[in-house]
């Protein structure tokens, strides 16, 4: 299998499957995101939080290739540029994370060990970039339908541990220096990990809000 994984910028963006290219779950909040629904302009929502997030933080995802054909990505930013982080009950990530948001893997490529791979592109490029740990909102009931919200079965099965538990938002953390670990014995053996994962493509999912008594 030939592979090859590139940051996602504003040239390659389009590359996106056509449904996460359009979805602005994680990039605003409820109201705004449904605003842009109803205008029709999530995909220019989509661009134009991409090309910020690099203007003014750097690379926020990562798009694997597999035969030249897009198969896959993944993106990730600082809590502070993902709008609909504080509205998950397992909030807030921690001070010194970088928030790991979504991951896809198109069906045709599953069971090829890419939702791994994208795990350690993210590892890699971040401690690169002295990030101390990734952090990540898990759903702990991945169901048939599509869900821009990574199954926490396969984020543990990639290193995460978790943090804050939940009955279906868990809030799962790597720490970076523990990961440097993979290195290069795990990447030479990329190629034959078969992934045991689908991760579906991706579509809102409702919150479960959770109701705190006061005290």
């Amino acid at each position: 299998m030939s592979w090859h994984v590139a940051s996602i910028t504003l040239d390659n963006l389009d590359e996106l499957p056509k449904r996460c290219r359009t979805c602005v779950y994680w990039e605003l909040s409820d109201h705004l995101g449904k605003q842009a629904r109803d205008f029709g302009s999530t995909e220019f929502e989509k661009e134009a939080w991409v090309s910020g997030v690099l203007l003014e933080w750097g690379s926020c995802g990562k798009i694997v290739h597999v035969q030249g054909a897009p198969a896959g990505y993944v993106m990730y930013a600082p809590p502070s540029a993902v709008p609909r982080a504080a509205d998950m009950p397992t909030g807030p990530v921690s001070a010194d994370a970088v928030l790991l948001t979504t991951m896809q893997v198109l069906p045709e490529f599953s069971g090829e060990g890419l939702g791994r791979m994208l795990a350690q592109a993210v590892v890699k490029d971040l401690t690169r970039r002295g990030v101390k740990a990734v952090e990540v909102f898990g759903d702990a009931r991945p169901g048939t339908e599509p869900s821009c919200v990574i199954p926490a079965e396969f984020l543990r099965g990639v290193g995460f541990k978790t943090i804050r538990p939940h009955p279906r938002w868990p809030r799962l953390r790597m720490e970076l220096r523990a990961a440097m670990t993979w290195k290069e014995d795990v990447e030479a053996a990329l190629e034959q990990i078969l992934g045991t994962v689908t991760i579906p493509l991706q579509s809102a999912p409702p919150i479960e809000r959770q109701v705190i008594p006061a005290r």
